[in-house]
């Protein structure tokens, strides 16, 4: 039996307010009336500003830089939103930051995707909703429900509208295959993958080799994220090396911490670099050869399905 509750209403916090505007543009409701502030002691401060008794709450709020106060602020919010009585919180978290320390791979070290999911738990958070999380099992670190949507189709739309002539998808490592198998699986089009090896705890990575054919053809390199874009750059000089006739890059997250856009576009052998809006991406960043398409219509209709008990699963199927 389904609980019922109240209106619907999205709040945002700093990280990325013109998402969740465009979240509410699509739901054609106005964005739930808040204060998220700093006091000059640094601390963070909350006030919401309309009754939310008993409503049906979504917080959205991706952990983009600085990803710390990011995550405070929305545990913040959380709490006030339950001790305001609210009916049914959903922390909306488009780009989940700790993902990729989702298990201890080196001695003395933290589980800090886990770590995170308790503090949203304990904040008071009473389901998840995300896109596409750097490792599906951070999903398991949570004990109430999560739903992970996926970009895929947005960026295998994308890619087949350019109507490029053969091309070959190309995984960044080998972790992202799957979801670079699928990614090609809709294009209809080869798979290929970067071997490499990352060096240190410095965000820098080394390609090696490329396991599969990409000679004369057109290459989608492919990843769940670019942050400092050191594995794609990487990788198309591999590519170049073995023959690529040309490069395009394309991720959902677009991370791109400092001049890492700048970085990237200037590789002169990558054509095009396709990201979604899940990160805020500053006019700053936004150069010529970067694209990005927008998900608030994804995080939208799902928040539409979840407050109306509808299938979100269906909306891949």
């Amino acid at each position: 039996m389904l609980v019922a509750f109240g209106d619907l209403v999205v709040f945002t916090g700093n990280a990325h307010p013109v998402l969740s505007r465009d979240i509410c543009a699509y739901l054609k409701i106005p964005l739930g009336k808040a204060e998220v502030f700093k006091f000059n002691n640094d601390n963070t401060f909350v006030r919401i500003l309309e009754n939310i008794r008993q409503r049906d709450v979504f917080i959205v709020q991706p952990n983009v830089a600085p990803v710390n106060d990011h995550i405070m602020e929305m545990l913040i919010f959380m709490d006030a939103a339950k001790r305001a009585s609210a009916g049914r919180i959903t922390a909306v978290i488009p780009y989940y930051s700790y993902a990729r320390t989702d298990k201890k791979d080196q001695p003395r070290v933290p589980i800090t995707g886990r770590l995170v999911a308790d503090l949203i738990t304990a904040a008071g958070a009473d389901r998840v909703l995300t896109v596409d999380l750097h490792a599906g099992q951070v999903q398991g670190f949570f004990n109430l429900p999560v739903d992970e949507l996926t970009a895929l189709p947005k960026l295998v739309k994308y890619f087949k509208d350019k109507e490029l002539k053969e091309p070959v998808v190309v995984a960044t490592d080998i972790g992202i295959s799957k979801r670079a198998r699928n990614f090609a699986s809709g294009l209809n089009a080869p798979l290929a993958i970067v071997e490499k090896r990352r060096i240190g705890n410095n965000d820098r990575a080394e390609g090696l080799n490329i396991i599969g054919h990409v000679d004369g053809m057109p290459a989608i390199l492919f990843d769940d994220e670019i942050n400092t874009g050191s594995s794609m750059i990487s990788a198309a000089a591999l590519l170049t090396k073995n023959g690529a006739r040309e490069i395009y890059a394309c991720a959902t997250h677009g991370v791109l911490p400092g001049e890492a856009a700048k970085r990237m576009s200037a590789v002169s052998e990558v054509k095009e670099i396709v990201i979604t809006d899940t990160v805020p991406v500053p006019d700053e960043k936004r150069t010529s050869k970067i694209t990005v398409l927008p998900v608030a219509d994804l995080l939208g209709e799902a928040i539409y399905r979840i407050h109306n008990g509808l299938s979100v699963g269906a909306l891949f199927t």
